[in-house]
């Protein structure tokens, strides 16, 4: 991974970039009604069933919740194929007519997030999509932004931000390498 340079959020930091990014939802839609929120695999599945966690404790309504593998769709792997893979999702609703809310852990060049409204699309036509990032680090290849951002952290290319979050690991954190 590299050397460590710093934490940059610790569990309680992290906790509360997340109920503000789940106020900032609901305040932006006026409520949760019309609401599902889709993690991208990895991490922000985990991200987005506390951002639901979150919305159920304020507003007393469960909020669905899906995931999507976003691996294939990718533009930026070399054996990325023009006819992707569709990896099976977890979405068990439509997403048709909804405001979706998809969630991930860093935005970076914003190729993840491209992939993935590739792949979301595949399974119908949202209202809306909006993005909701833990972390966001700039260096955009893309022109994508996120709607909710807990924290924006400049980095260098020779940096890495790590997530940290159960299930993939003992401990909450966001932390900082260089490569």
């Amino acid at each position: 991974m590299g050397k460590f340079k710093a934490t940059l959020m610790d569990e309680a930091a992290v906790t509360r970039a997340l109920k503000r990014i789940s106020h900032e939802i609901l305040e932006k839609n006026s409520g949760s009604s019309e609401l599902c929120i889709i993690g991208i695999k990895r991490r922000g599945v985990s991200l987005a069933d506390v951002i639901a966690d979150n919305i159920y404790n304020i507003e007393g309504m469960r909020v669905p919740t899906g995931e999507i593998d976003i691996t294939y769709y990718r533009d930026d792997r070399a054996d990325a194929s023009p006819d992707p893979v569709i990896l099976p999702a977890r979405l068990p609703f439509s997403i048709a007519g909804k405001k979706v809310i998809l969630v991930d852990d860093v935005l970076y060049t914003g190729r993840t997030v491209r992939a993935a409204l590739d792949a979301l699309l595949s399974y119908g036509r949202p209202a809306a999509v909006q993005l909701a990032v833990l972390i966001d680090r700039g260096h955009r290849e893309l022109p994508i932004r996120g709607d909710y951002v807990g924290k924006n952290v400049p980095t260098s290319r020779s940096e890495l931000i790590a997530v940290r979050i159960p299930p993939f690991d003992n401990a909450t954190a966001v932390e900082l390498y260089e490569v």
